[in-house]
């Protein structure tokens, strides 16, 4: 494996990608996979295909990008048969700010070679969505946009399992350090944002941030206050 995955219910995983500690959802159907954010390589990319054949799960089908920022799109070609789903704003950052996305992942880091591979193979989302449904035989993937917060197009993926429903946030939530306010941040709106969230996922929810560890309820509302003491 090339990637440390953690089970967070039957059929349902997620790693954290060593560059940016970016995480990577997979929720593994009867008649499909739907993948959660691509990461910023082809090469991420390759390797989590990779990993999702050697635990035996189906190709992907599904690709869900939560939100515009180049570390969770740019992988994205490396699934030429998945039909991608995201919001409006994503697939235009994908067709017209391709120099954006390049300037912000070098500089963060990434490889230019790899982060130029990745933009000119970069596709076009067939699925641009607010709110779907993605049937995955088995299991039903709810999507939906909860408000605005660390983008104006934050999506989200609800996941229900027997053990705990899992919620994948993006970057409506981070563990690994502060949330990440910028430029395309509403941070006066965030904070009613968590509340969305927390109603839709439930008290008992697993939720999955877009960088660092799984966290629960109460460490959404702790998030929600630190936004909130910031507006």
């Amino acid at each position: 494996m090339n990637y440390r995955w953690e089970r967070l219910a039957d059929a349902v995983f997620r790693c954290r990608l060593p560059f940016l500690d970016v995480t990577i959802g997979v929720v593994a159907g009867s008649a499909g996979t739907l993948l959660i954010d691509t990461g910023t390589t082809l090469t991420e990319a390759g390797a989590i295909a990779a990993d999702i054949e050697a635990m035996g799960h189906r190709n992907v089908s599904h690709i869900l990008l939560t939100h515009n920022h180049f570390d969770h799109v740019l992988g994205s070609a490396a699934f030429p048969d998945a039909q991608i789903y995201c919001a409006p704003q994503v697939a235009a950052t994908m067709a017209e700010r391709r120099n954006h996305l390049r300037d912000d992942a070098i500089e963060h880091g990434a490889d230019a070679g790899e982060v130029q591979r990745a933009i000119d193979a970069l596709p076009e989302p067939q699925h641009r969505v607010n709110a779907a449904v993605i049937d995955l035989g088995d299991l039903a993937v709810t999507v939906g946009h909860p408000g605005r917060g660390h983008t104006d197009h934050d999506l989200i993926a609800i996941v229900p399992a027997p053990e705990a429903t899992v919620v994948f946030c993006g970057d409506l939530v981070e563990e690994s350090g502060d949330p990440c306010v910028d430029e395309d941040s509403d941070l006066a709106a965030w904070p009613a944002t968590l509340d969305r969230l927390l109603e839709l996922g439930g008290t008992d929810a697993k939720y999955v941030p877009g960088h660092g560890a799984v966290v629960d309820a109460e460490f959404v509302r702790r998030q929600r206050t630190w936004l909130r003491d910031r507006t």
